[in-house]
């Protein structure tokens, strides 16, 4: 019997705000975007992550993107890093980190990466910064320690991991996940989610009304967003991918990927304590 992702095994763990608490300690998540014809991506993401609970976010910029990225954000907060160490520096407060939508298959987003990698934030790793390690994934892996996330759809997860599929989804990403150190969520019709622990679920909620573009940065920022309050990378991600189909499924036809943040209230109100 396929073990399958529900709120029962998450709903307790999901981050609420108390009395006392203030936006430092709802979590910082940051975003790296793209170049200056790249930006939607991370906008898409941060919004996503400022939804779900993510008392503060940041999307980083390369100097040629920020000031487009700046006119087009309130809550969200713009800094801009002209180099990796740049970026370490920027990153060194934040608790979780989005790379790779629309990052770029370009050295500098390695290079960027890695840098992340040496902060304390957890990171969550898609689209283009899994693609670009194609030919040297132990290169990415050597980057990542268990609370990380990677977010591949199956063409990225088969470019990582070519030997993998013939195994099934779930075995592939439980043994991705054991030999990446990270959480896996590998999407698709029936998304698997798989922890180094040996910990997985089958998502059954899905929906054919997520393939719209942007809508797996709109997911890479929700799970940014409960890691960045300090849920478990795992749980987080489990809780991420069912309130994004929850969300698609509110929303119905015509939905686009801009439309998924904003469904976010309603989903997270019935998921509430009482």
């Amino acid at each position: 019997m396929k073990p399958s992702n529900h709120p029962d095994l998450w709903r307790d763990a999901l981050p609420w705000p108390g009395p006392d608490t203030h936006k430092h300690h709802r979590g910082r998540l940051g975003v790296v975007s793209g170049g200056a014809l790249r930006t939607g991506a991370a906008r898409l993401a941060a919004r996503a992550g400022l939804r779900i609970g993510a008392g503060l976010v940041r999307i980083l910029c390369p100097r040629d993107a920020a000031l487009i990225v700046a006119a087009s954000v309130e809550a969200i907060m713009v800094d801009e890093f002209s180099s990796p160490e740049a970026l370490f520096q920027l990153a060194g407060a934040l608790d979780a980190v989005v790379i790779g939508p629309a990052a770029g298959l370009t050295e500098a987003t390695a290079l960027n990466l890695a840098a992340l990698g040496r902060t304390g934030a957890a990171l969550i790793v898609d689209a283009d910064a899994l693609t670009l390690f194609k030919d040297r994934p132990k290169d990415l892996f050597g980057c990542l320690d268990r609370d990380d996330v990677l977010t591949p759809h199956e063409g990225e997860f088969e470019r990582l991991f070519p030997d993998l599929p013939v195994y099934g989804r779930e075995v592939a990403a439980s043994k991705a996940s054991e030999r990446a150190g990270a959480v896996i969520v590998l999407k698709g019709r029936e998304t698997v989610i798989a922890a180094p622990d040996g910990r997985k679920v089958v998502n059954g909620n899905g929906t054919p009304l997520l393939a719209t573009a942007g809508s797996g940065d709109v997911l890479a920022g929700m799970i940014g967003g409960l890691v960045a309050q300090r849920m478990d990378s795992f749980d987080a991600a489990c809780a991420a991918v069912w309130m994004h189909a929850d969300a698609a499924s509110r929303f119905g036809p015509g939905l686009i990927a801009e439309d998924l943040s904003e469904q976010l209230p309603s989903v997270l109100r019935g998921l509430a304590p009482a």
